[in-house]
C-alpha cells in the first residue's frame, strides 16, 4: 500500500470513531428505536431538541468522511486497461511499419488482327 493511501485510511477511521462517539452521545429527539427499548419516558416531558454543536458536527464530519473517501479513490485510483482499445484481444493491431500494397498497373496486350 502506498503512504498516501495509509494516511486517508487512518483519516477515515478517525473520522468514523469521532462521528460514533457524537451520534452516542446525542440525546434522542423521541421515536424510533428509543421508546422501543424504554426510552419514551423522555417523550412524556417534550421532545429534548439536539445541542446545536452536537448537530453541526454530525454533519460536518460525515461530510469530512466523504470528501476524504472520494479524495482517496481519485488520488489512489489507478486507471482501468479495459478502458484502452490496445488491451483488447478482440481487436487486432495493424504492424506499425504496413504500407499499403502496390497494385501493378495491368498492361493491355494487343490482339493480333486479322486480316
Amino acid at each position: 500500500m502506498s503512504t498516501i493511501f495509509s494516511l486517508f485510511m487512518v483519516l477515515i477511521i478517525i473520522a468514523c470513531v469521532l462521528l460514533i462517539i457524537i451520534v452516542m452521545a446525542q440525546n434522542p429527539k423521541g421515536g424510533g428505536l428509543s421508546g422501543t427499548f424504554g426510552g419514551s419516558s423522555s417523550a412524556s416531558f417534550g421532545v429534548q431538541r439536539t445541542n446545536e454543536f452536537m448537530d453541526k458536527a454530525t454533519w460536518s464530519l460525515g461530510t469530512f468522511i466523504v470528501v476524504l473517501i472520494m479524495l482517496s479513490v481519485i488520488l489512489t485510483g489507478k486507471p482501468s486497461s479495459s478502458l484502452t482499445p490496445s488491451s483488447s484481444g478482440s481487436q487486432k493491431e495493424l504492424p506499425k511499419n504496413s504500407q499499403a500494397p502496390v497494385q501493378k498497373p495491368e498492361t493491355q496486350t494487343q490482339q493480333p488482327s486479322a486480316k
